[in-house]
């Protein structure tokens, strides 16, 4: 199917019935989920799915309607729809379209060759991963292996006479494990994601760390409520980022829900704390040459040295706030108007080792699991579980399970203090592992 002549001529019918700006977005997606348990194959599901949004703007009153049959007659069906809903709303003079024409050049977002992997290649990659983490020392059972991968093509045309396109693949697996030792069970999970199937880890890489994992949590003790240093390990420290995001979020900031929205321009954390958003990167799983809504993506410093210097706007909500689009209209589907989120969310890399970090820590836990934590991105606040170990004068001594941590976002960003030299930029929103010198631990 020639889908830009299909588009263009959509955009051609929107206007012909009224709209005085029309937006057409077209999502083409083929997955692919496997799954294995104990070296059976569970279940194989390839599925296609197509579809698309139509935004139009008339009398500046907004309407929205998709479709995902494309015969002609559904189309025309769909685009009186998007003009009836726009009839039925009341007029905003922030609803307008972006005019952006050019797009961010992003390479190896598209493995060409990731269909013409075999599908035995595929389920053989996680019956061997499987296979090998339950060789490994006090695992006693799998709690299964599983594949996934996607492939997209990405079209929007909008009224102003440009068309954009790009395709991306996305490819990942990974395995749970359990480990027991007398009445005990622990569970181990580890994966892997990337945008082209031959960059994805070694399985036998994959299959020791979830064993790793689950065996060096078993035995743990309890220890009591104080007040000490927080290592946050990699694999759990982007667990702060999540409330930044929300709470850098321009319609959050709009709305007054923010406990970040007062403070642009101002030093919230300490000078090692750098954040990024790179909608850019080679081969990043969030990178793409335009946003949700056709705006050129672009690498931008959200806090630098413990400033912050931006906030994440769509179309709509830049408009609303005086400023413009920063490339962040975020769409997880063509039956979606678009929203606002991230690209490749990071906090940057320091200059210390993650062993250095634990070795001059006197007193503290070093973070591996937490459960329902985030911060608060109305008041800053932040608690959650957690396990992980306990470390004294310089080396983990035991593991600990049942803590709880809590504090509040002003003592994690100013009590930063030490930052790992170990970020990993191939997950979307992460960070390397990080210190924070104080917080209250609950225990016992």
């Amino acid at each position: 199917m020639d889908y830009r002549a299909l588009v263009e001529q959509v955009i051609k019918d929107c206007l012909k019935r009224g709209a005085e700006q029309a937006e057409v977005y077209l999502e083409d997606n083929r997955q692919l989920n496997l799954e294995v348990r104990n070296g059976q194959v569970e279940s194989i599901q390839e599925a296609q799915s197509y579809g698309l949004g139509i935004r139009v703007i008339a009398g500046k009153r907004l309407g929205f309607a998709f479709v995902n049959d494309l015969k002609t007659e559904n189309l025309k069906k769909t685009v009186d729809r998007a003009l009836q809903l726009a009839k039925a709303v009341s007029p905003d003079e922030n609803n307008q379209l972006p005019v952006e024409a050019g797009e961010t050049e992003v390479k190896g977002l598209h493995d060409p060759q990731l269909q013409t992997v075999a599908v035995e290649r595929k389920l053989s990659l996680i019956k061997e991963v499987e296979s090998l983490a339950l060789k490994k020392p006090g695992i006693t059972k799998s709690d299964g292996a599983s594949y996934g991968e996607s492939e997209s093509l990405i079209l929007i045309a909008s009224s102003s006479g440009w068309v954009k396109s790009y395709k991306s693949t996305g490819c990942g697996y990974g395995l749970g494990v359990i480990a027991e030792k007398g009445e005990q069970k622990s569970s181990g999970y580890e994966s892997c994601s990337r945008r082209y199937f031959s960059d994805l880890k070694p399985a036998e890489e994959v299959a020791s760390k979830a064993a790793r994992q689950a065996v060096e949590m078993l035995d743990p003790r309890p220890i009591k409520t104080q007040r000490a240093a927080v290592i946050l390990d990699r694999e759990v420290a982007y667990a702060i980022l999540g409330g930044i995001v929300q709470a850098i979020n321009g319609e959050r900031v709009l709305q007054g829900a923010s406990f970040l929205g007062k403070r642009m321009g101002q030093k919230i954390g300490s000078e090692l704390m750098t954040i990024i958003d790179d909608g850019t990167r080679e081969k990043g799983l969030a990178s793409a040459p335009f946003d949700g809504e056709g705006v050129p993506t672009q690498t931008r410093t959200i806090i630098d040295r413990g400033v912050l210097k931006g906030f994440l706007y769509n179309a709509y909500a830049a408009r609303r706030a005086g400023v413009k689009s920063t490339g962040n209209a975020s769409r997880s589907s063509f039956s979606e108007l678009p929203g606002i989120g991230p690209h490749n969310f990071y906090l940057a890399a320091g200059k210390t080792s993650p062993e250095e970090i634990i070795r001059s820590t006197s007193r503290g836990v070093l973070v591996k699991e937490v459960t329902g934590y985030g911060i608060n991105p109305v008041n800053g606040n932040f608690s959650g579980g957690a396990a992980g170990f306990f470390v004294e004068n310089g080396k983990i001594v035991f593991p600990v399970k049942g803590i709880t941590i809590a504090g509040t976002a002003d003592e994690i960003f100013n009590g930063l203090d030490l930052i790992g030299n170990d970020l990993d930029l191939n997950q979307t929103m992460t960070a390397p592992t990080i210190r924070i010198k104080s917080l209250q631990i609950g225990g016992e």
